[in-house]
């Protein structure tokens, strides 16, 4: 079909012609199938993107900018569903071995991993919001916190020789800099 064509029928199917909205279909879906094809779907999937892209090409119909194009349109709008569905089928492992739906790992059950997996994130998140505060306190607070977090812990003498501070200043300036801290924390919603 010739784009000037094309332009023609589309704008005669806005307009409620069921025989232009016909001659589209027949002129155009050869190109759509092609598409389709192309991304070597099962032909089930090939069914439901050829018909989704002609549902959303009437539905998009009056709003097509360049009808001469209206072939490009369908190409484009073909190759994005053809990739939706290889997307989709990423995500989901189809089965009915009830062996494997019914399974639970040693790690539980495939809910328990997920809200494990859920659980490792907001942990993993918490603990980068906590080193990320930790940074903007002062240089003294992060040295103290520092030697005092280490394993095995230092005793105060210790500390105080390293950090200058003395001995009986270490577990105030601990409680501030631990409060500041927590106050920063806060003021970003962490807890």
């Amino acid at each position: 079909m010739e784009h000037r064509e094309v332009g023609v029928l589309v704008r005669s199917a806005v307009d409620g012609d069921a025989a232009a909205w016909k001659a589209i279909v027949e002129g155009l879906g050869p190109l759509v199938w092609s598409v389709v094809r192309a991304h070597r779907l099962s032909d089930a999937d090939a069914h439901e993107v050829y018909q989704t892209v002609w549902f959303r090409f009437a539905q998009h119909l009056g709003r097509i900018r360049e009808p001469e194009k209206a072939g490009s349109w369908l190409a484009s709008t073909a190759r994005h569903e053809c990739l939706k569905v290889h997307r989709n089928a990423r995500r989901l492992m189809l089965t009915d071995d009830p062996n494997l739906l019914d399974r639970v790992s040693e790690d539980g059950t495939p809910e328990q991993s997920l809200l494990d997996a859920e659980e490792a994130a907001a942990r993993s998140e918490s603990v980068r919001r906590l080193w990320q505060e930790f940074e903007e306190l002062g240089e003294r607070c992060r040295q103290l916190l520092r030697v005092l977090i280490a394993s095995p812990p230092p005793s105060y003498q210790e500390v105080s020789a390293a950090l200058d501070i003395a001995v009986g200043s270490i577990g105030p300036l601990r409680q501030r800099c631990l409060r500041r801290l927590r106050a920063r924390l806060e003021a970003r919603g962490a807890t």
